[in-house]
C-alpha cells in the first residue's frame, strides 16, 4: 500500500532537515579542528623561539674564568705580573685593571698570588664547546687547564655591571638599562598626562563638530603611522629645530612619547567611553559641574582602562629600535648615562648592535641581551593585565 503523499513530503522534508544539520555539525568540527591547529602551530612557534633564544642566550650568563698565578710586580712593570704562558688566556680587561690596582694597593707588589680571573672570549667559547675557537698550541695548553681544572664557569656579572666594550668578555648592558629608564621615563613624563588631557577634552568636553572629527581621523591615522616616521619626526623638531642634545635619552624620550601619544589617547577615550552615563546624569542631577563629574567619578572609574593602555604603549615603546636609530642612539656607549642630556643607548639597539658584531661571543650575548628585553617586555603586559582584573568595573 503506498504512503500518502504528505506523509513522503514530511519524511523528506525532516531527511534533509537532518542531513543539513550533520552538514553543520561537521563544518563545526572542521572550524574547531582548524582553530586548534591555529593554536597548534602558534604554540610550537612560541616554543622554538623561546627554546632558541634560551638555548643561545644562556651561555653568556655564565663566564668563564681561568686560575693563575700573579707576581705583582712594580707598576711600571705590570704586564710582567702574568706568566707569559698564561696571558693568551686572561682577559684583556683584567690586565688592564693591574696597573690601577697596584698603584691603589702598592704593598701588593713583590707578593704572588693565586687567584681566578676573567677569561678571553676566545677561551671561553672554547669551553663552552666551541672547538674551533682556538687552535694549535694554545687548544692544546687550554685542554691541559681544563684537565688541571682551573678553569671554570661562574655568573657573568659583568653583563649587568658593565656597559658595551670592543672586548667581547667585558660587553655588557648596564648602560643599555639605565638609558632605557631614563627613556622611558621621559616617554611616561611626556606621553601620559598630555595623552590623557588630550583624550578627557575630546570625550567629554569637545563640541561634536568638523573640527574635532578631523582631530580625531588624524590621531587614528597617526596610530598607525610606521615608528620609523616618528624617528624623522624627532629628527625634525627636537634635534634639528629645538636643539635637544642627539643621542640623548631626552631626545630619545620626546620622540617615542609623540609615538605613544595615539596609543595612550585612544585607549583612554575607550576606557572612558566604557564608563555609563547614568554615573555622569547622577553627578550632574546632584549639582556638581561637568569638571567635578569627570575628575571625581568618571575618571577614576576609567582609571584601571587608561593605565592598562599607557602601560601596553610604554611597552610598545620599550621595543622600538627604528625611531631611534634616527636621532643617534645606536652610538657605541661604554658608560652609563649620569644625566638625559648625555649620550644613551637602549636595550633593542644595544642588540642591534652587537647582532652585527662579528665576533662569534657577541651571538650569544645577543640572545640574552633578548631574553632581558623579553622579560620587561612580559613583566609590563603582565603589569597591565593585573591592574586591568584588579580594579575592573562590572556594569
Amino acid at each position: 500500500m503506498n504512503e500518502p503523499a504528505s506523509t513522503r513530503r514530511a519524511g523528506n522534508s525532516a531527511f534533509a532537515a537532518s542531513e543539513r544539520l550533520r552538514r553543520r555539525h561537521r563544518a563545526e568540527r572542521r572550524f574547531q579542528a582548524a582553530c586548534i591547529a591555529a593554536l597548534a602551530v602558534a604554540g610550537a612557534f612560541l616554543v622554538v623561539f623561546f627554546g632558541s633564544m634560551i638555548h643561545t642566550g644562556y651561555p653568556a650568563f655564565v663566564q668563564t674564568e681561568v686560575r693563575i698565578e700573579v707576581a705583582y710586580a712594580d707598576p711600571e712593570e705590570y704586564a710582567q705580573s702574568i706568566d707569559s704562558e698564561m696571558r693568551p688566556f686572561v682577559s684583556r680587561g683584567y690586565t688592564r685593571g693591574l696597573m690601577g690596582l697596584l698603584e691603589d694597593n702598592p704593598e701588593l707588589v713583590g707578593e704572588t698570588r693565586t687567584q681566578w680571573v676573567l677569561a678571553t672570549a676566545a677561551l671561553d667559547q672554547f669551553y663552552k664547546g666551541d672547538a674551533t675557537a682556538l687552535e694549535g698550541e694554545t687548544a692544546a695548553r687550554a685542554r691541559e687547564l681544563i684537565a688541571a681544572d682551573r678553569v671554570r664557569y661562574s655568573f657573568n656579572h659583568w653583563l649587568f655591571t658593565h656597559g658595551d666594550s670592543k672586548i667581547p668578555e667585558l660587553a655588557g648592558l648596564r648602560s643599555a638599562i639605565i638609558g632605557s629608564l631614563y627613556v622611558l621615563a621621559l616617554t611616561l613624563a611626556f606621553a601620559f598626562p598630555v595623552g590623557v588631557m588630550t583624550a578627557i577634552y575630546l570625550e567629554e568636553f569637545a563640541p561634536d563638530n568638523r573640527f574635532t572629527q578631523a582631530i580625531e581621523i588624524n590621531i587614528n591615522n597617526l596610530a598607525a603611522v610606521p615608528s620609523i616616521l616618528f624617528g624623522l619626526l624627532g629628527l625634525a623638531i627636537f634635534i634639528n629645530f629645538f636643539g635637544v642634545p642627539r643621542s640623548s635619552a631626552l631626545a630619545g624620550g620626546l620622540t617615542l612619547g609623540l609615538m605613544t601619544l595615539p596609543i595612550i589617547i585612544i585607549s583612554t577615550r575607550a576606557a572612558l567611553r566604557a564608563v555609563p552615563d547614568a554615573i555622569r546624569e547622577g553627578a550632574l542631577a546632584m549639582g556638581a559641574t561637568r569638571w567635578q563629574t569627570v575628575r571625581d567619578h568618571v575618571l577614576p572609574m576609567s582609571l584601571p582602562g587608561i593605565l592598562t593602555g599607557t602601560i601596553i604603549g610604554l611597552a610598545q615603546a620599550m621595543g622600538e629600535t627604528a625611531p631611534l636609530l634616527l636621532i643617534g642612539m645606536i652610538a657605541y656607549i661604554p658608560d652609563a648615562p649620569t644625566s638625559v642630556t648625555e649620550a644613551a643607548t637602549v636595550l633593542p639597539a644595544q642588540i642591534f648592535t652587537w647582532a652585527s658584531m662579528p665576533e662569534q661571543a657577541y651571538v650569544s650575548r645577543t640572545a640574552a641581551a633578548i631574553l632581558v628585553l623579553l622579560a620587561v617586555l612580559i613583566a609590563l603586559n603582565a603589569a597591565a593585565v593585573y591592574l586591568r582584573r584588579r580594579f575592573e568595573h562590572r556594569w
